[in-house]
Parts: structure tokens; sequence; C-alpha cells
């Protein structure tokens, strides 16, 4: 929702032709976010399978949203785990065999 909230501000009252990145301030690993989504279904961590880094591989990431904030008021107001939930929740309800 927060991503959804960003991008209609950034629509109605952003500046034409400029990028606003959205973040929130909740920096995690992509293991900690896969072991998330293996709890929320309900599956062993035991199938995460890893695999060899690419070339170029991204060690972190990181979005500076000071600019979303600081010229249109945006302030991200949900957890990213709690999103994740929903999101995950979301993609069950309707895909789910």
């Amino acid at each position: 929702m927060d991503n959804c909230r960003a991008i209609d501000l950034v629509m109605r009252h952003g500046r034409a032709g400029e990028v606003y990145n959205i973040g929130g301030h909740n920096e995690q690993s992509n293991n900690e976010i896969v072991r998330l989504i293996c709890s929320e279904l309900g599956i062993s961590e035991d199938r995460i399978e890893y695999v060899a880094d690419r070339l170029g591989h991204d060690w972190r990431y990181a979005v500076d949203s000071s600019k979303i904030e600081r010229e249109l008021g945006w302030q991200s107001q949900q957890e990213l785990s709690e999103g994740m939930k929903e999101t995950i929740q979301w993609y069950v309800d309707r895909y789910r065999d």
C-alpha cells in the first residue's frame, strides 16, 4: 500500500520528468525476505536452494527516498514484514491450487 500511495502522490503532485524513489527504511537481506515468505506459506526453509552468485551480484539494496519525503511529504506507513505478509496473502487467495 505504501508504494501505491507514493505512486498516486507522484502522479497528482510530482513534477513532470522527475524521479522519485520510494523506500521504507526497512533494509533486509534476501535471506530474511525468503525466510519470511517460507514462514507465511507454511513451508520448510529446507526448500530454499542456494545458487552461485551471478556476476555483478548486488550485496545490498538501498533506496534513498529523501526526495519524495522532502518534496511531497511522503512517509512509509507500513513495516516491510507486514506489507510482505499482505502481499503474500493476496497471491495465496488468488492463485493457490
